[in-house]
């Protein structure tokens, strides 16, 4: 059987990356842009015409919200009356959904899912695949996915829908919509993105201080290859006695003792209610 998916937000910037994708897949498109320019873009860059909402709905099996998190809540409610029972309802991050934003629909099913982005140890042999830093155009990436409501058969569409617009697919992970808040925003942003933000403030500190940039450019982005190949097992190594008591007494110089409370539930809520 091949479903039609209306796609709202078509013209957007994660839109169109979703349409180029869905064009190419077993589903039907029926792509829904408000904004003019959305609109010319999607015709120029895949050929694409835009339909109404009423007519992208009619006959839809699923419906993808390729809308910031912020208007979630909002798009969700204004098309929530014009769903018939049994629709899927696709949500493209576990913030809104975490937060309450969704319409109490007990009939629609809500599917939740968000990309892992490609690795950094990967099999790439493409130059495409390699400056696919983002993912869903030549390199292969791991997905998540939640079935937050909805029977449990339907999990097998939704993840069919998952791997078409995410594609190419490395690993697809079935999780709650709990464990994806607690991977985005904890995991990957709260810690990871913080972390990777406090490494780019002390490479521009050794430039203060007189390293030339290319030069501590060059230093830091080869460490941390080799350091992370390391510590997340990718090689059989270990660091040298140095590196581990630079470790031993940078850590508690970085960072506070209660760190890891950054991932506790009312933290995670927190941070969801910030962005939402």
């Amino acid at each position: 059987m091949t479903e039609t998916i209306a796609l709202f937000g078509a013209g957007g910037k994660m839109g169109v990356r979703l349409a180029r994708n869905l064009v190419k897949s077993e589903f039907r498109i029926a792509p829904v842009e408000v904004g003019e320019a959305g609109r010319q873009r999607l015709k120029s860059e895949l050929g694409l015409d835009c339909v109404e909402a009423d007519a992208a709905l009619d006959g839809a099996e699923v419906v993808v919200l390729a809308v910031p998190d912020t208007l979630i809540g909002r798009v969700s409610h204004a098309l929530s009356p014009k769903l018939k029972p049994g629709t899927m309802v696709v949500i493209l991050d576990a913030a809104a959904p975490f937060a309450g934003h969704l319409p109490e629909r007990p009939d629609l099913t809500y599917f939740v899912t968000h990309p892992c982005h490609p690795p950094i140890f990967n099999d790439e042999t493409t130059e495409a695949g390699r400056r696919d830093h983002f993912g869903g155009i030549a390199a292969k990436q791991s997905i998540v996915s939640a079935l937050m409501q909805g029977p449990e058969e339907a999990y097998a569409l939704g993840e069919r829908v998952a791997q078409a617009i995410w594609a190419p697919i490395l690993r697809s992970h079935r999780v709650t919509v709990e464990q994806m808040a607690l991977l985005e925003p904890g995991l990957s942003e709260t810690v990871c993105a913080t972390l990777l933000a406090v490494m780019r403030e002390a490479m521009d500190e050794t430039v203060r201080r007189g390293v030339p940039e290319t030069c501590a450019r060059d230093f830091l982005l080869g460490h941390l290859n080799i350091l992370a190949a390391v510590t997340f097992k990718e090689i059989d190594g270990v660091f040298s006695d140095a590196c581990n008591k630079a470790i031993q007494f940078g850590k508690p110089r970085l960072m506070r003792d209660d760190w890891l409370g950054c991932l506790d539930g009312p933290e995670i809520t927190e941070s969801i209610r910030r962005i939402t």
